[in-house]
């Protein structure tokens, strides 16, 4: 039983060889049996087959990767659109609130004239009237 476990377990045309050394005659035989098939075609149409499969799974999986890339490169290329559009439009807020900052500096500077001017006619007015 190990004998024939060792055979399924060996890898390599080596470890065949020392197997076959052992002059088992069901290991040699199953042995010449498995290096028959694997010189037959139709072995070799089935390792072709294999491999274009694998090859075809393999271009399948890439594709469906690469379509998958590109649905979020464009989802990230639409949020990117409408970030950069919302950016513009807190900028023109921005500017509108600078404006209107400016307007107001102005403004508490007019005031500030104004009650200057105001503050200058009291006094005068109070000395008119201190010296009428």
């Amino acid at each position: 039983m190990e004998l024939m476990l060792s055979l399924f377990r060996a890898k390599t045309e080596e470890e065949l060889k020392q197997l076959e050394e052992l002059e088992v005659p069901v290991v040699s035989q199953a042995i010449r049996a498995y290096r028959e098939i694997m010189v037959s075609p139709e072995f070799h149409e089935l390792e072709r087959l294999r491999a274009d499969a694998r090859h075809n799974e393999a271009s399948a999986l890439l594709h469906a990767q690469l379509a998958e890339r590109e649905k979020w490169q464009g989802v990230v290329a639409d949020k990117n659109a409408a970030l950069a559009d919302k950016d513009v439009a807190l900028a023109d807020k921005d500017a509108e609130i600078a404006d209107k900052d400016s307007a107001l500096a102005d403004k508490d500077a007019e005031i500030a004239q104004l009650r200057a001017q105001l503050e200058k006619q009291n006094i005068e007015n109070k000395i008119k009237d201190e010296l009428s």
